[in-house]
């Protein structure tokens, strides 16, 4: 019997959607930007895919590297840098799919977030996936607490920089990029709004 959970890890269940209609294929070339102890990267990195990824935390790196060590031994070391995903030292255009899962809602305010955004959206290739989870105020509106700078006070206890609906659609307009689904927002009963928002990165005529 498959063991699903050997071969996928903990990945996010909307990126694991988007494997699912064969948007991410073999041979794509993957990138995580603040991939954290690598729970998105199991999968890609088991079957093949030219994998990479950015994290601000050392040890969150060291334990990716342990990761593809195991499990994709061929990979460089240098193909997972310690580094901010704002100021990340990988070359434009460089990957088929970027994922930002649980990342950019740790934005300290609208000028960190557009940084965070861009240095992410920059890595695309034309016609490449982004593949983006973040925090919103969508379906919850009324019961956060603005801090100031799109930052709120969420019911869970903790602080976030929040989006909503016409924002994003907004920053899709600005990236130059197309919608592949509609926006898709889970609602955390009394803690959170989580919503996905995934765009194709349109290529030049």
């Amino acid at each position: 019997m498959l063991d699903l959970s050997t071969t996928f890890g903990p990945i996010d269940i909307y990126l694991f959607d988007q494997i699912l209609r064969k948007r991410i294929a073999p041979g794509m070339r993957i990138f995580d930007a603040g991939c954290g102890q690598g729970r998105n990267l199991v999968f890609f990195l088991s079957q093949g895919y030219d994998v990479s990824a950015v994290d601000p935390d050392p040890g969150a790196i060291e334990a990716v590297r342990a990761l593809a060590g195991r499990l994709a031994p061929r990979l460089s070391a240098s193909s997972f840098r310690a580094e901010a995903v704002e100021s990340n030292s990988f070359a434009n255009g460089y990957a088929d799919v970027v994922v930002s899962s649980a990342v950019l809602h740790f934005a300290r305010d609208e000028t960190h977030f557009r940084a965070m955004l861009e240095g992410t959206w920059r890595l695309l290739a034309p016609g490449g996936l982004f593949f983006c989870r973040l925090a919103s105020s969508i379906g919850m509106e009324q019961r956060f607490s603005p801090l100031g700078g799109r930052r709120f006070a969420l019911p869970d206890g903790t602080e976030r920089f929040l989006v909503d609906e016409l924002y994003l659609l907004r920053l899709t307009e600005d990236l130059g990029g197309t919608l592949l689904d509609p926006l898709k927002t889970t609602v955390v009963q009394d803690r959170r709004c989580m919503t996905t928002w995934v765009l194709r990165a349109v290529a030049p005529k």
